[in-house]
């Protein structure tokens, strides 16, 4: 039953302030109910918004292009352990260098110097793809992949590549305007192809595996499988633009902290592509490692090697001058005392030369003011002051004896320096053929079978998550744009006039429309088909409180009408009417629409001989009252539409309509048009004995329902109340509070 108020509330100035809500202390906080009811009001637009969202989700899951990851792993060895099978030549281990640094190798790996030679090697400045057709092109496609020969193009776009075409292009050459811009590749018969440019002029012409020569451009086709007309994207670029795009989907990172293992993976959309490049890189890197950990070794040899030649030339002179002296003198014995002498000479003279190598070594390095070269430089002085000494005792030897002393002194020096200058040269070759690095490839590349990317359970996901959202912000967007009345108590607390029904929405009451519509069945209502429906049983509530709506009133008719078009006036007119009737009431309703009156329709009656032609054509009040299945209950339908439905309304002989039908009938009921859009309703309202506005859930603002109440005073006529039409009870379910109390009552066999 709906809620009823027992009395009108006359106009006064008050009516305009705001009467404070019983239940306002709710509004502080968020009313679980009244969103739950909002979601289910506009849930079938969430539910299409978030479905659209997943099939464009799907989409973008199956159309991606899938990307594959090759990852490998590399150790990072600390120098004692990197040496290996030079680990014993501790003599040219300084030459070796210090230990290795795993973020320096980090680094390294992702150089220039490294992912240029990659570069270099595979030949990535070139870039040559099959054009496919935008979007879906890639994912179709993919399915003749293995193919053994093109796919046939679909709709006959024969430009594009369906799947199956394969390019290898081994060298192109461009001129420098050229670099980086898009070129086309057209396939003709007979394996033959055309270059051209971004503007289509032609650039060259060959054949495949013939060595193309134009005057802007070379380029050497090794392999091309594809229809003719077939188009691919060739396009050369710098090598800057190659290196920047390899280290795009280049990872390198330390696997765990300190544990000196590096972790390498590489992204790209072929399986097989992936894993060369990363094996590519690692090898790069290797190489790189073991030439810089040999570079001093070979620098260090090539001096060594440099000094033999003139060492090994003093050797022969020191030992040819010798022999000769012995043999012009013949045999000359040193004594005990001489050799004695000749060693220490002969100790001394390759200490000075071992420093002063050193020290040369040094200076490659260091300037003379290093403390390492002073350091040499004070050693090699002590030595020499004791060569001076030793010079002084040889003076006082006899000349043959100094003669024999210095000549085999030169073969002994000679000989040492050569010995020992020979073995550091030899240790040295041993040190650069052993070398192998600080770094040791444990994993190769390999790529996985399963695609990172796209993940499409994730992306089908996410995507109803989003549309979900999209839902959720476009009904809030609705609302917060769209503030309408959803509730009757709305209307009193703003207002300050009362509702008089609720009436709730009637499912069955919309098919009854839509078949009159269609003209399938007239004269059907809502109130004899169906009259355990709801909103009759509101109407019925409205029966009897129709009676306090009269009261004081001079007249027995009630005037119904809205602020709006289709709040649904005509329905409670009529339905209203035949409740009425139905207790035994008689009840004539008059449809005062003269512009887009319907009544007749509903009571399968003709529109012709109603209102229109009692005034302008002088029919007698007996002819236009026209009964209808419901007993008791009549009608008056509109007539003829006139051009000027307000003058006719105006004319005295529609006063005197009214009030003859009152004396004939207990309550008369005249349906009119909305009072915002014409100015019928004014004139009708000042006519009859009540005033009621039918307004419609969720269609008014309270603004506009304030400027029709206002718009009826203003032209003398006062509004008794509402009737609030068109109430969700799905949506009242889910709400708490007064608010969502709606009660029902039926009968059950």
């Amino acid at each position: 039953m709906a809620r009823q108020t027992p009395h009108a509330v006359p106009f006064d100035e008050t009516r305009h302030k705001h009467v404070p809500s019983l239940h306002g202390k709710g509004d502080d906080f968020i009313n679980l109910g009244e969103i739950i009811a909002t979601l289910f009001e506009w849930k079938w637009l969430i539910l299409s918004i978030t479905a659209f969202a997943v099939s464009v989700g799907v989409f973008v899951a199956l159309v991606s292009t899938p990307i594959y990851r090759a990852d490998a792993m590399l150790q990072v060895e600390d120098k004692g352990t990197a040496k290996g099978g030079i680990a014993a030549l501790r003599d040219v281990e300084a030459v070796l260098g210090d230990s290795t640094s795993v973020a320096a190798e980090l680094e390294i790996l992702r150089s220039r110097m490294i992912l240029g030679r990659v570069v270099e090697r595979l030949n990535l400045t070139i870039v040559a793809e099959p054009r496919y057709f935008p979007i879906v092109g890639r994912a179709l496609a993919r399915r003749h992949a293995n193919a053994d020969a093109p796919a046939e193009p679909l709709l006959g776009l024969s430009g594009h590549a369906w799947g199956g075409e394969r390019i290898t292009v081994q060298s192109l050459e461009v001129a420098p305007d050229l670099v980086g811009m898009p070129l086309t590749l057209v396939v003709d018969e007979g394996e033959q192809f055309r270059l051209l440019d971004e503007d289509g002029i032609l650039l060259a012409q060959g054949a495949v595996g013939i060595l193309v020569n134009g005057e802007r451009v070379s380029l050497f086709v090794a392999e091309l499988v594809a229809r003719p007309g077939t188009r691919f994207d060739v396009s050369r670029r710098s090598q800057a633009e190659a290196i920047a795009s390899l280290r795009g989907v280049l990872e390198v990172r330390e696997r765990a902290r300190q544990s000196n293992v590096i972790e390498a993976t590489f992204s790209d959309t072929d399986r097989a592509r992936a894993s060369a490049i990363l094996n590519e890189v690692l090898n790069a890197y290797v190489r790189q490692n073991v030439e810089y950990r040999s570079a001093e070794a070979e620098s260090t040899l090539a001096f060594l090697e440099a000094q033999l030649p003139e060492l090994k030339n003093e050797l022969d002179t020191a030992e040819a001058a010798y022999n000769n002296y012995r043999q012009n003198r013949g045999s000359i014995d040193l004594t005990m005392e001489t050799q004695a002498m000749l060693s220490s000479i002969v100790k001394v003279d390759n200490d000075i030369v071992v420093l002063q190598q050193k020290r040369d070594e040094l200076r490659q390095r260091f300037t003379a003011e290093h403390p390492q070269v002073q350091s040499v430089d004070s050693q090699i002085a002590r030595l020499r002051a004791l060569r001076s000494t030793l010079d002084k005792d040889v003076s006082r030897l006899p000349d043959t004896q100094q003669t024999a002393l210095r000549l085999h002194r030169d073969v002994e020096v000679s000989t040492a320096l050569y010995t020992n200058l020979l073995n550091s040269a030899q240790q040295l070759r041993v040190a650069r053929a052993g070398t192998v690095g600080d770094v040791r490839i444990i994993d190769s590349a390999v790529t996985a079978h399963q695609a990172i990317a796209p993940r499409k359970a994730l992306i089908v996901l996410l995507s109803g998550v989003l549309g979900a959202l999209i839902g959720l912000g476009s009904v809030w967007a609705i609302r917060a744009l769209r503030v309408v009345v959803e509730d009757p108590e709305t209307i009193e607390r703003e207002l300050s006039l009362p509702v008089y029904a609720t009436v709730p929405e009637s499912k069955a009451e919309e098919e009854i429309d839509r078949r009159i519509k269609r003209g399938r069945n007239a004269g059907e209502l809502l109130a004899v088909a169906h009259p355990d429906d709801g909103a009759v049983e509101s109407l019925r509530s409205l029966r009897t409180t129709l009676h306090f709506a009269l009261l004081g009133a001079d007249r027995g008719s009630v005037l119904i009408t809205g602020p709006a078009p289709d709040v649904g006036k005509s329905f409670i007119s009529k339905n209203l009417g035949a409740v009425l009737a139905q207790s035994g009431k008689r009840v004539i309703i008059v449809d005062a629409d003269l512009r887009k009156g319907h009544i007749h329709k509903e009571f399968a009656l003709p529109r012709n001989g109603g209102i229109s032609e009692f005034i302008t054509s002088g029919l007698s009040l007996e002819s236009i009252v026209r009964p209808t299945i419901v007993e008791g209950l009549s009608i008056v339908t509109t007539g003829q539409i006139p051009p000027n439905p307000s003058e006719l309304l105006m004319h005295e002989r529609f006063a005197a309509l009214l009030h003859g039908l009152e004396t004939q009938c207990d309550v008369l009921i005249v349906d009119a048009p909305p009072v915002l859009a014409v100015s019928d309703a004014v004139i009708v309202g000042r006519l009859t004995g009540a005033t009621l506005l039918v307004a419609r859930a969720g269609r008014h603002p309270i603004g506009e329902l304030d400027q029709a109440v206002k718009r009826l005073e203003q032209g003398g006529v006062s509004v008794k109340g509402f009737v609030f039409n068109g109430l969700d009870l799905q949506r009242q379910r889910h709400r708490f509070g007064y608010q969502g109390y709606q009660y029902q009552y039926k009968y059950s066999a």
